[in-house]
């Protein structure tokens, strides 16, 4: 995608600012070419046979598991495949996708910032910047596991985070997490919606985001933009996430927009993300731009988007260093997302990081992980006839239901309030000995000790 011309009258940044409406559209045009930031990487859009040796050769696909996938999925072409398909062990990675929620907090020093920080526009700089990090591990193509009703997982050690997640509901899949330390809360209900189309993947955020920033008492609200996973099946399978990602300031109506531009052929736009933190006027205030696999740079505008004589870009996220030639494509802080370097001293028996499937996986036993993950989902059907016969209703332990039903461009979303009994459970454990949770310091462990997986 090429730069957009600069108007002569105008200028470029106040052409790009009158091309779209102030909350409702992001720009469609790019900053990045402008700015230098403008990589070539060659993408094959729709997938083929050059490029899918290469995924071979790096361990994810062989042609007779892509052309025995295929047999299986292609009926579901159209539908959501959230939770109706069982899929092969071999594409999965592992991690649950409560893990997956926690790795949002990888850069939550951006929070911390945006907590302290006394300018409302650079606190949604901040704050915004903390939501596309999390982009940069996202693109990892491995499919995370889904987790087990009642499942959970706990991560500290972490910039003075407390984290819990728990999976509240099965049909639909469901998820639940909350955080807090002592700058910020943030709470998120996650419930994935997709489309299958062959050799691609919608998915849909369908959930709802809230960050409570401590000194102010200020609430963000995040609503991200969908991501595609492309060549599913044939070709080199990588994932955009094209669209706008909008974070508002409910308390004082300040919103920032940024546009996720769309790959296109030969990665021309891929990964790039611009946009402007607005007052609730509607004025730009400051413009961002940068890579959400790279970094993020910000600069004040002017009422038109032009940058302020005498100011420059300033760089307020970078990405961390990343291993290299690792399994999974995992950043450090992922691998230690699985380890018990960020896991409380006696982790609940229903911790992600348990899991027979994940632990068999990790170690590179496939046979092990798919029996595994057979055995753990005949346990929750059984589980759920079980608890249907008896006439019993699941209910979440660390949050409750509410009569709160948020709207997203996606479909209408129950909502999970965190209902405050983990940290009571936690400051009781830690000064118990009690049984009923795992001693991760002790090297005589099961994974997944647990027997029912929604007993208290």
């Amino acid at each position: 995608m090429g730069s957009p011309k600069k108007d002569q009258n105008k200028g470029f940044f106040s052409a790009m600012s009158s091309g779209f409406s102030m909350f409702g559209n992001a720009m469609h045009r790019s900053v990045n070419g402008l700015l230098g930031y403008e990589g070539v990487e060659v993408i094959n859009p729709e997938g083929g046979k050059e490029d899918a040796e290469e995924e071979a050769q790096r361990g994810r696909w062989k042609q007779e598991d892509r052309d025995s996938y295929w047999k299986m999925m292609h009926k579901y072409i159209g539908s959501d495949v959230t939770s109706m398909v069982t899929l092969p062990v071999l594409i999965f990675e592992p991690m649950t996708m409560l893990q997956k929620m926690a790795e949002l907090m990888e850069y939550s020093h951006l929070l911390d910032l945006a907590d302290e920080c006394e300018d409302p526009y650079m606190r949604l700089v901040y704050a915004s910047s903390w939501a596309v990090s999390v982009y940069f591990a996202y693109q990892r193509t491995w499919k995370p596991f889904n987790p087990i009703l009642g499942e959970t997982y706990e991560m500290a050690n972490h910039g003075g985070i407390s984290f819990i997640s728990e999976q509240v509901s099965h049909h639909p899949p469901m998820s639940a997490g909350h955080a807090e330390n002592e700058h910020f809360t943030y709470d998120v209900t996650s419930k994935l919606k997709t489309k299958f189309l062959g050799n691609s993947l919608d998915v849909y955020p369908l959930g709802r985001t809230r960050v409570t920033l401590k000194k102010d008492g200020v609430v963000l609200d995040l609503m991200p933009p969908p991501t595609k996973v492309n060549n599913l099946i044939f070709g080199r399978t990588w994932v955009d996430s094209p669209g706008e990602m909008i974070m508002t300031n409910l308390t004082t109506g300040d919103k920032v927009v940024l546009y996720f531009q769309p790959c296109g052929w030969f990665g021309a736009g891929r990964y790039e993300v611009d946009g402007y933190v607005y007052s609730a006027d509607e004025e730009p205030k400051v413009l961002m731009t940068g890579k959400w696999n790279e970094s993020l740079s910000y600069q004040p505008c002017d009422v038109e988007g032009e940058p302020l004589p005498g100011t420059e870009l300033k760089e307020v996220w970078h990405v961390a260093d990343v291993p290299e030639k690792d399994n999974f494509q995992y950043t450090h802080f992922a691998h230690k997302i699985n380890s018990f370097d960020t896991a409380p001293r006696k982790l609940l028996a229903s911790d992600s990081r348990l899991r027979p499937d994940r632990y068999a996986l990790e170690r590179g036993d496939l046979s092990k992980a798919g029996a595994e993950k057979s055995s753990l989902e005949e346990r929750q059907r059984a589980e759920k006839r079980n608890r249907e016969a008896k006439g019993h209703q699941f209910k979440p332990r660390w949050f409750d239901l509410t009569d709160e039903i948020a709207s997203t461009p996606w479909g209408d979303l129950e909502v999970y309030k965190y209902n405050g009994k983990y940290r009571e459970h936690r400051a009781a454990v830690d000064s118990s000995d009690s049984t009923n949770e795992v001693d991760v310091k002790s090297t005589e462990f099961s994974p997944w000790q647990y027997g029912n997986l929604s007993a208290e």
